[in-house]
């Protein structure tokens, strides 16, 4: 199960927030961690987060769960963030689930390449919690700190 662009409003009908269930994937555990408390401390209400340590794995959590926003890096051994990105585009089960990219990788080249196989958002690392928090507000179209 997958999900389709979020509404602007994100709340139950008794007005409590609706967590989201945002997906991290990186190699490093130290990254998804650093990922998981940016978005954190940005203030967006999370939910269950999801981790996963390459594109294959990413690839499975995102067919088998409700997923709001996938993060992911570029490197990553075995299937990296640009092959995902184009599994994830090419397969109608996943390719309405918002993809932002979280690298180090600073050529244009690449952010151009993935913008085209439909990535939402590029953030280079490193990144700050407000940047982070910023940019998936801007991808699921939420309201809310800037």
């Amino acid at each position: 199960m997958n999900s389709s662009s979020p509404s602007s409003s994100r709340e139950t009908r008794d007005g409590a927030p609706i967590l989201l269930r945002p997906l991290v994937v990186d190699d490093s555990a130290v990254m998804r961690r650093m990922v998981a408390r940016s978005l954190s401390l940005s203030g967006l209400p999370i939910g269950t987060l999801y981790e996963a340590a390459d594109g294959e794995a990413a690839l499975r959590v995102v067919r088998e769960s409700w997923i709001d926003v996938v993060l992911c890096d570029v490197h990553m051994p075995g299937m990296n963030g640009v092959e995902l990105v184009r599994r994830m585009s090419s397969d109608p089960l996943t390719a309405d689930v918002p993809v932002v990219v979280i690298s180090s990788d600073r050529g244009e080249g690449r952010a151009a390449e993935l913008e085209r196989l439909g990535i939402r958002g590029y953030l280079h690392k490193p990144f700050q919690p407000e940047a982070l928090g910023r940019l998936v507000r801007r991808v699921l179209g939420l309201g809310g700190r800037s």
